[in-house]
């Protein structure tokens, strides 16, 4: 997992399992993504496993981010949790995000 931060947003990159294991990782994240106050999104696109601590986290990042979090490239796997939970319904699911270029201002921790 990533953070990279970005002129105008911050960019969580999730990858391969994410589960309980990734729980600090996880919490870490969202106070580093918090601390920067710009808006929050996170490409999902290697995902290949998501369990509930997965979708917690994308809960309280809904929740505590001052502006609504974007999922980018949700694999059929997160999107039927995002389904079943209703989580997605917090969430502004984006399919591809080629017409916003991202540009890191600093290089990813």
């Amino acid at each position: 997992m990533q953070v990279i931060v970005g002129a105008d947003r911050t960019r969580i990159v999730l990858s391969g399992e994410v589960d309980a294991d990734l729980g600090p990782e996880l919490q870490e994240a969202t106070a580093e993504a918090e601390q920067r106050g710009l808006p929050i999104e996170v490409d999902a696109h290697h995902v290949t496993f998501m369990d509930s601590s997965g979708v917690a986290f994308l809960a309280r990042l809904s929740i505590r981010s001052e502006h609504r979090v974007r999922l980018l490239r949700v694999p059929p796997t997160v999107r039927f949790l995002l389904e079943v939970t209703r989580i997605g319904e917090l969430l502004d699911v984006v399919d591809d995000d080629v017409d916003e270029p991202f540009e890191p201002v600093e290089p990813p921790a």
